[in-house]
């Protein structure tokens, strides 16, 4: 049999450890108990299945899946589910804490989780994918559950995936369970704007440093890193709202366009062509070229780690808008942040994905749905009074957004946990 192995790590590059140093620093800044603060810093729970999936031309190869809790003191834990080859535990637990900040920052009722499968999906096939999908869903149901665990798609996975989970949990409990993930098709109980809540709340929160920095919104150039689900409609919302798309990459490298591109055009195209290499009127750059092009947002949408000490002193933006989880290393954050490089963090910058997905998780439970324009204002208002709260205390106590942002989720955390008390 053949055996799927993620590729090695490098420790400087291992998200898990750049997890733990933004934690660590933001709970400098609040009272914590070394005990409380221990077990803030570690994952709850920790799965590890190893799985077989019989391929097309009859071969059986395995598979390592992950699905980690981190916590779950505010409520069921939420998080989504990514196939890719770079998969592996210390990821998945980076993410998995990363979610608990998000959604204690968004003030959902939930704590964090992640999952994940060491996998190319590009390389299999829809019927090895839907395998995949529905071995995977069965050997972690063991911790997933509508009132316990909700998944949702992340990299290298969509709304199918989501709904060959849903129904293979579904089958084995002989009834429909919608609420077990988010992230579905609108046909089988999905939410109106999910598909956009994430580029969208990345566009609500570019719109909202411009005014707190007092910059021109409108004009701006962007440059966007990754051209996924949420890098497009990242770019695509943005240029809407009159910004210049000067730059767009994905995996197969990027293209620079200083004269404006229309993100629509370039998705066509990559609809047509497989990715945005070739696109008319543009010059080809690599991802580590775009990175560095001159622009005033810069919007990673793709992998973690990819702003580092290596090139942080390269980047030629005024601010960062964090679509992706984990794109800036903790070395990368100082020299930004020395060269007055403004950060809209993950957490905050990201969210509207997790918001719109408890938007869909509540209309599951209820079995009653709202109009993709009630989506759209309530996803506004929750991302706007995030950010105006994390921009007040970082003023407040003279850190960095990403700090402030953590301080803040870090405390209501640990108040909660305080309150319930520490069992027995």
């Amino acid at each position: 049999m053949k055996t799927s192995v993620a590729p090695a790590v490098h420790p400087k590059d291992d998200p898990w450890e750049a997890a733990l140093q933004q934690f660590h620093r933001a709970a400098d800044h609040i009272p914590l108990k070394r005990g409380i603060r221990e077990y803030l810093a570690f994952p709850h729970r920790e799965l590890r299945v190893t799985f077989p999936v019989q391929m097309d031309d009859g071969s059986v190869r395995v598979f390592t899946g992950y699905r980690v809790h981190h916590s779950s003191v505010l409520g069921p834990t939420k998080g989504g589910i990514r196939y890719n080859p770079r998969v592996d535990l210390n990821e998945v637990r980076a993410l998995a804490m990363l979610m608990s900040w998000k959604c204690a920052l968004m003030h959902l009722p939930y704590g964090g989780a992640k999952g994940g499968v060491a996998c190319d999906p590009a390389q299999l096939s829809r019927t090895e994918l839907e395998h995949l999908t529905r071995r995977y869903a069965t050997e972690i149901s063991v911790i997933v559950r509508p009132d316990g665990d909700i998944p949702a798609p992340d990299v290298g996975t969509n709304d199918q995936i989501m709904a060959w989970f849903m129904d293979t949990y579904s089958m084995h409990l002989g009834h429909s369970v919608p609420a077990v993930v988010t992230g579905k098709p609108i046909s089988i109980g999905g939410s109106a704007g999910r598909r956009e809540a994430t580029g969208r709340g990345v566009m609500i929160a570019a719109r909202e440093a411009a005014r707190m920095q007092e910059m021109p919104f409108a004009g701006s150039r962007v440059v966007v890193q990754g051209f996924g689900n949420v890098g497009s409609v990242a770019a695509y919302l943005l240029h809407d709202q009159g910004c210049k798309i000067v730059g767009i990459s994905d995996v197969s490298g990027g293209i620079h366009g200083p004269n404006g591109l229309d993100p629509r055009a370039v998705l066509r195209h990559v609809q047509q062509t497989g990715s945005v290499a070739g696109f008319p009127s543009t010059t080809a750059v690599s991802n580590t070229e775009l990175l560095e092009l001159p622009c005033e947002f810069l919007v990673p949408a793709a992998l973690e780690g990819q702003i580092t000490r290596e090139n942080a002193s390269r980047i030629h933006t005024k601010i960062i808008v964090e679509g992706a989880n984990g794109p800036t290393t903790p070395e990368a954050d100082e020299i930004l942040a020395d060269r007055g490089i403004v950060i809209v963090p993950d957490i905050l910058a990201n969210a509207g994905g997790v918001t719109v997905s408890y938007f869909e998780w509540v209309q599951d439970l209820q079995s009653l749905f709202w109009s993709e324009e009630e989506i759209n204002q309530r996803l506004e208002r929750i991302m706007v009074q995030a950010f105006r709260g994390v921009v007040q205390l970082a003023r407040d106590q003279d850190v960095l957004w990403r700090t402030a942002a953590l301080i803040y989720a870090v405390k209501r955390v640990a108040d909660a946990l305080l309150t319930r008390g520490i069992y027995p």
